[in-house]
């Protein structure tokens, strides 16, 4: 396992809640009475095994309330109902020897089981247990002679209570914590997504122009020596401007400039050796859809000069739409690559759809068109 993972599982992993365990400590203070009545009868059988018997009940106690609260961020790690019912019987059992053993003073174990109850088991279930416990204390006290106790009967529900309302608020707070981290997850997503988006149509469009670019240059070395070096100029231009946009991307501040993409769609047209018809203006275009426009361009015209082995190529801007037409090959371009993919999730962001269409008797359409409002 590599030292990546080992923090990521450390992470993962919910940590204890160590004022919580000191919460259940400090509680354990009224097993002191138990404790005494022991060592009153330290003589006898009975004092020694109830001694043993409440400092194990303590104990016990104690871990069951330290797992549930290490476990309380992870539902799937809490017990199921098989094993809290064994843990929450091997209290009974404890609390059981401690009556027989040290008399009325053994009761005292009753709130605890009582909120064990309600940490381990299903509310309806916790709620039963402890009323079933509270009688239980009534009926043991007047039956053995211990005189009334109602006292503590009502400890135990009110220790119940209270319990209940405890896990209530930590289950509360935990929703909203996994509610919380699930956004935070989605947003990580949403935010590699955008990056792979922009990734491919920044690449994308900046190496096939540098490689038709490159390809031009190579054919030229032995014709036209300058015109060579003036495309090499060219190139080392092309792949700092690509650099500049993959770092913006990832930075997160990418800027598209509509006539930027419209000039850059010119010179990867004539570079590819198709004539291009392009507009000279778009100050008709919206705010809101000049990057879209922008980006369906570079879109369109990867898609021509990579696929489309057109001679010809229009782009059309009005204050509502783009569409970028050629005379080249149309089968299978409408679903080429994640490009389209991408640019119909930046239109649908947009309030805006994309239309492809093969145009007869050759040809392509890239059409992206603000939707109209009713």
């Amino acid at each position: 396992m590599t030292d990546n993972q080992s923090r990521n599982d450390s992470a993962a992993r919910p940590r204890p809640n160590r004022l919580g365990l000191l919460f259940a400590v400090v509680w354990l203070v009224f097993l002191g009475g138990p404790l005494i009545a022991g060592w009153n009868m330290r003589d006898q059988a009975s004092g020694v095994v109830g001694m043993i018997a409440t400092v194990a009940f303590g104990a016990l106690y104690v871990l069951i309330f330290d797992g549930i609260q290490r476990h309380h961020r992870n539902p799937s790690a809490i017990p199921n109902i098989r094993d809290a019912s064994l843990r929450l019987g091997a209290l009974i059992a404890l609390a059981s020897v401690m009556i027989v053993c040290l008399g009325p003073t053994g009761l005292t174990a009753a709130p605890f089981l009582a909120v064990t109850s309600v940490m381990l088991l299903p509310a309806a279930a916790g709620g039963i247990l402890t009323l079933i416990l509270a009688g239980s204390v009534e009926v043991i006290s007047i039956s053995s002679g211990w005189g009334n106790y109602s006292g503590l009967s009502l400890a135990v529900c009110a220790a119940a209570f209270a319990m209940w309302g405890v896990q209530s608020l930590i289950g509360r707070n935990n929703q909203i914590l996994r509610e919380r981290e699930a956004r935070e997850q989605r947003a990580i997503a949403d935010e590699r997504t955008r990056m792979a988006r922009d990734l491919h149509d920044i690449l994308g469009h900046s190496l096939t122009v540098i490689t038709v670019k490159a390809e031009l240059t190579n054919r030229l070395l032995d014709i036209d020596i300058n015109r060579a070096r003036s495309e090499l100029d060219d190139l080392e231009r092309l792949s700092r401007d690509a650099l500049a946009d993959v770092r913006s991307a990832v930075d997160g501040f990418r800027t598209i400039s509509l006539p930027m993409e419209i000039a850059r769609a010119r010179e990867a047209l004539r570079a590819a050796g198709i004539e291009d018809h392009t507009p000279n203006s778009t100050e008709m275009v919206p705010g809101h859809l000049r990057e879209l426009f922008a980006w369906t361009i570079r879109e369109g015209i990867t898609n021509v000069v990579r696929h489309s082995a057109a001679t010809q190529c229009t782009i059309t801007v009005d204050a509502n739409s783009v569409e970028i037409t050629d005379n080249g090959v149309a089968s299978g371009r409408a679903t080429i690559g994640n490009g389209l993919t991408g640019l119909r999730e930046r239109a649908a962001a947009a309030g805006a759809r994309v239309i492809v269409t093969s145009l007869p008797p050759h040809g392509f359409s890239l059409q992206v068109r603000k939707q109209e409002t009713t």
